[in-house]
């Protein structure tokens, strides 16, 4: 069950990535474009955030505490990765399916040779980053707000 989710998780996170269509030639005024593009990527990272912390509470219950920390940025770094994938290289989650053997080439090369992919691996480190801060902070936010008696 975990393997489906972390297959799909991505996809939330992907959403961000749909604001570079602000630019396209449109009959929509541009705000209309960018508010329905802003609120669709805001409610999917909320969802990808939701769907995260649930299973980083099942992991609570089944690993060390020690390993919760690094394990919820692999799993954003894998997240980022697909981010990546999806982008600009145009792979989907069903290519997992579809297209098994050339998603894993594709995969394996940057693995490989990851001096070749330099491109890869900084979008990869920068939307990992950018999840993994913006994860936290949300997560901690309630405990901010109680404290502030607001």
């Amino acid at each position: 069950m975990f393997c489906c989710w972390l297959a799909f998780f991505p996809n939330a996170l992907y959403i961000v990535t749909d604001l570079v269509h602000i630019d396209l030639e449109s009959p929509v005024p541009k705000w209309f474009d960018a508010l329905l593009l802003f609120s669709s990527a805001v409610l999917g990272l909320i969802l990808a955030f939701i769907s995260l912390y649930r299973v980083e509470t099942f992991l609570n219950k089944t690993i060390n505490k020690k390993l919760h920390a690094p394990l919820i940025l692999f799993i954003l770094f894998l997240g980022s990765f697909g981010v990546y994938l999806g982008r600009f290289l145009r792979w989907n989650s069903w290519d997992i399916v579809n297209n098994p053997f050339q998603l894993l080439l594709s995969i394996g090369h940057r693995i490989v040779s990851p001096f070749d992919h330099v491109q890869t691996w900084g979008i990869t480190l920068v939307f990992t980053a950018f999840f993994y801060l913006l994860y936290t902070a949300i997560k901690k936010l309630p405990g901010y707000l109680s404290q502030a008696n607001i």
